[in-house]
């Protein structure tokens, strides 16, 4: 069995991208499938370059599952179903109430700590 590498490079323009690499010999052929909410992504491109021994990954992103809340897709080897790698859409009110709770919360600690350091440093004197 070949070891799958699957690295991201970046995501622009609503397309991820990435670079398959495979350790092991032979002439293996990557089947990939990408699934967002168990139903399978089209489109997905791998594009061969044999020169740097590597497949070039871009799977386009469907305008209907950029939606508020988290959208997250699986990107595995379509005959072993093993998972390669996975990425998520952030978005939307669901995503802001989280950041402005996380924040709240670390303002909440950090005034606690100063409140603990000052005290600290009024009994040590």
């Amino acid at each position: 069995m070949s070891e799958l590498t699957l690295t991201k490079t970046r995501l622009f323009e609503g397309v991820w991208e990435g670079v398959l690499t495979c350790d092991g010999d032979g002439n293996y052929q990557p089947q990939l499938e990408v699934v967002h909410l168990q139903e399978t992504v089209p489109g997905v491109e791998v594009i061969e370059k044999p020169e740097e021994r590597l497949w070039v990954v871009r799977v386009p992103v469907p305008p209907a599952a950029i939606a508020d809340g988290v959208q997250t897709f699986v990107i595995r080897d379509a005959r072993t179903r093993e998972v390669l790698d996975s990425f998520a859409l952030l978005s939307g009110d669901v995503l802001s109430y989280d950041i402005r709770s996380e924040i709240a919360l670390l303002r909440e600690e950090l005034d606690l700590l100063k409140r603990a350091f000052r005290r600290h440093c009024l009994e040590t004197m």
